[in-house]
């Protein structure tokens, strides 16, 4: 698997609520954790079982150098790495008594990654794992190239907000797996909101293998060439849901990489996306093979 996308250095602050605007408050405690969506879903795919190389670029800083050790930790596969004189991308994250978070991302070093910097040679039949985080015409070269491979792209549209229609389709147009939240899905589909999950992931399948929808607590939706759809959240007290669309992302896509059927990944990541939930930070949260089988095996 190949997963191109960024690395940030996630700064975590704990508080109650999040301020208002104009609003000071006290927060609870802080901490550093590796992150960025395309290291969280490079590792959280390398921990659910797949082999992956990962394709970013990082400053040539204490938060790059920090960044490259948890990747190579997990066994990721670094000869896609890229350095610059750009500082790493950080993320700044509140997360609330609640569970629920607060993101603002600088993308830094993130910005960096070219066209040009893309592996030279892709093996036939790779599957691409992508985000947003990094530059859409890298994305997209990336995917002409996977595509010219014979592999398969899963398109993770994240962050969608403020996109052009024209790069929304061009996007679209580039990905044979489309997998979103509902936000992001409606953003692909023009819409303010989704009314209709369901429908709204058949709208996306067309003309391609497979749209899937996130939905948090309610869980998830999908549709393609071999059905379509829904299955429920797992029952959890969320702790921290950083990264709980990362464990997804990583776990479907090492699943339908190891050939599972369209439903299978879906349980598969459902179920990694629950465990991250359960455990503060980004990449501290995702879950490993075992645990996700595990979670499985007491579901209905």
């Amino acid at each position: 698997m190949l997963v191109i996308g960024s690395a940030n250095m996630d700064v975590v602050v704990r508080a109650d609520r999040a301020p208002a605007a104009g609003e000071t408050v006290l927060g609870l405690d802080y901490a550093l954790y590796p992150g960025g969506k395309g290291a969280n879903q490079a590792i959280a795919a390398r921990r659910a079982g797949a082999q992956v190389k990962f394709c970013a670029c990082l400053g040539e800083d204490a938060h790059g150098t920090a960044l490259q050790a948890a990747l190579a930790a997990d066994g990721v596969e670094l000869s896609g790495l890229r350095h610059c004189e750009t500082p790493s991308g950080v993320a700044l994250i509140t997360v609330e008594a609640s569970g629920e978070n607060r993101i603002i991302v600088v993308p830094g070093a993130n910005h960096r990654l070219t066209p040009e910097m893309l592996p030279a040679t892709i093996p036939p039949g790779t599957l691409l794992l992508a985000q947003l985080e990094v530059p859409i015409e890298t994305v997209l070269a990336g995917a002409a190239k996977i595509r010219a491979a014979g592999g398969c792209v899963v398109l993770n549209p994240s962050p969608v907000a403020g996109l052009a229609e024209t790069a929304r389709a061009r996007l679209l147009e580039a990905a044979d797996v489309v997998l979103a939240n509902e936000s992001e899905a409606a953003a692909l589909l023009g819409m303010p909101t989704l009314t209709d999950p369901a429908l709204a992931a058949r709208r996306l399948a067309q003309g391609r293998r497979a749209a899937v929808i996130t939905q948090g607590a309610r869980g998830v939706v999908w549709a393609g060439s071999e059905g379509h759809g829904e299955m429920p959240a797992h029952d959890i007290t969320p702790l921290d849901t950083t990264a709980c669309g990362d464990a997804f992302a990583g776990a479907f896509a090492a699943a339908l990489e190891e050939g599972a059927a369209l439903a299978q990944a879906v349980r598969f990541g459902n179920a990694a996306g629950a465990l991250a939930a359960l455990t503060r930070g980004a990449q501290p949260s995702l879950p490993r093979r075992d645990a996700i089988l595990a979670r499985l095996a007491l579901s209905p």
